[in-house]
């Protein structure tokens, strides 16, 4: 069920969720959170997309941000809101709520959203493209326990990993992090089971891929070794390669959803790596609303009191 309202309130707003939810018997009390999407209009459909997938796992109320731009000078002068009320099969498992700001109402889209948030409920804001600088002290991002942000959108990846790390606050995270959860399972389950100290580290990758600087960090920060970075021609992280007295661990995915793991003294093993989606990734940081310590450590490369030997 959609329902479109143009020159709207708040208020307003929370009246059409009511309505929509009594016309299809859809309580509010199954949601669990509130996400706001800060988005442009080009790439509204495929973040409402994703969210809404994610829904299905973390049924939540979805509010949409698009800050529309007027085409002239007398229009930039007229504050208005419209909003898409959207419930039922048209927003996954939850609510969705889309909201054009024009004028005004754009510089202070969070005394829009804030009427609009679940009691009680924990907030996630999510800046697929154009993050601010220091997302805590944005608006809209104070509001928030997480604040999620993506190195990929933008286009110098390493120099947007800086003022992250320079701006980090807890409950930031980035969808650059999130890619490389796999990665550091298996990073960890083959030291497990290698018990032995790792000498050197290099990890290969496309160029100015942030995902690979972070989990180069990462590496140097856990296992006390200065980490190789290789370029390579990708798909985004190819291979991780540790030094050991032993021999190298290494997985080697330069292709497709499988990589190769190699362990000293045993036959190679195929693995599955693919490159999850957006919506995955997503509903992978709903899982979670504390602060990623582990973030913090591969933004800052910062080192740990624990065990060097293992990741």
């Amino acid at each position: 069920m959609k329902i479109d309202l143009t020159d709207t309130t708040a208020s307003k707003i929370n009246k059409a969720l009511v309505k929509g939810r009594r016309e299809i018997g859809t309580p509010a009390v199954g949601m669990v959170l509130t996400m706001v999407i800060v988005t442009d209009e080009e790439n509204a459909y495929d973040s409402i997309k994703a969210a809404e997938e994610a829904s299905r796992e973390h049924p939540s109320r979805t509010l949409v941000v698009i800050r529309r731009v007027a085409r002239t000078p007398r229009d930039r002068t007229n504050s208005r809101l419209d909003a898409e009320v959207r419930v039922g099969s048209d927003a996954g498992t939850g609510e969705t709520v889309v909201l054009r700001t024009y004028g005004d109402v754009s510089d202070h889209a969070d005394s829009v959203v804030l009427p609009l948030l679940l009691p009680d409920a924990p907030v996630v804001v999510w800046w697929p493209v154009d993050a601010p600088e220091i997302p805590v002290k944005d608006p809209l991002g104070a509001l928030a326990q997480r604040r999620i942000t993506d190195m990929y959108a933008v286009e110098n990846p390493l120099r947007a990993l800086a003022a992250r790390a320079a701006a980090y606050a807890p409950g930031d995270t980035d969808l650059a992090w999130t890619r490389l959860t796999p990665w550091r399972s298996m990073l960890a389950a083959a030291l497990d089971q290698a018990r032995t100290k790792v000498t050197s580290a290099a990890v290969e990758s496309e160029a100015e891929n942030p995902s690979a600087e972070l989990l180069a960090r990462w590496l140097e920060a856990r296992l006390k070794v200065p980490v190789e970075r290789v370029v390579t021609a990708g798909p985004v992280v190819t291979a991780v390669r540790l030094g050991t007295k032993t021999g190298e661990i290494v997985i080697d995915r330069p292709e497709g959803p499988l990589a190769t793991l190699s362990l000293p003294g045993q036959p190679s093993r195929t693995l599955a790596l693919k490159v999850r989606s957006t919506s995955e990734l997503i509903a992978e940081e709903l899982r979670r609303l504390d602060a990623d310590e582990m973030y913090a450590v591969a933004l800052r490369g910062e080192g740990t009191k624990e065990n060097p030997s293992h990741v």
